[in-house]
């Protein structure tokens, strides 16, 4: 977890300890049937709010799926970045985009827009599920 002044709860070490073993993408849902089968004692609401705080922290990564639903994994990396990510396993990879950061730059100032922020998730199918 990103360095912070206060102590982490219960349920942030819980979730965070179910996040370190897991590459890819999962739903709160998801999340939270793993840490109820290994026993913790935690409510769905609480794993939703826990998991917003962690990914405002920038201690998780978060993308919406094709459906709407915001998924969630250990941010591996402190810089800016992207990801692409198979809609058929879940397997995530983290790409720098220097391309399009330039253009979101570019573009924002030619609209008169500052402190712009953005994100990029490329969803397809990785190497192993497509062969």
């Amino acid at each position: 977890m990103a360095e912070s002044t206060r102590r982490p709860t219960r349920q942030q070490s819980a979730i965070a300890r179910e996040m370190a073993g897991s590459e890819e993408f999962r739903s709160a849902q998801e999340i939270h049937a793993a840490l109820v089968a290994g026993g913790d004692k935690i409510g769905l609401a609480t794993v939703y709010r826990t998991l917003q705080s962690l990914a405002t922290d920038g201690d998780l990564d978060v993308v919406r799926t094709d459906d709407g639903e915001s998924a969630y994994r250990r941010c591996e990396s402190t810089q800016h970045h992207h990801h692409l990510v198979c809609r058929e396993c879940g397997r995530a990879v983290e790409v720098q985009g220097p391309t399009v950061e330039r253009w979101a730059q570019r573009v924002s100032a030619e609209h008169g827009f500052v402190e712009v922020e953005h994100t990029l998730e490329i969803f397809g199918r990785c190497a192993d599920c497509a062969g």
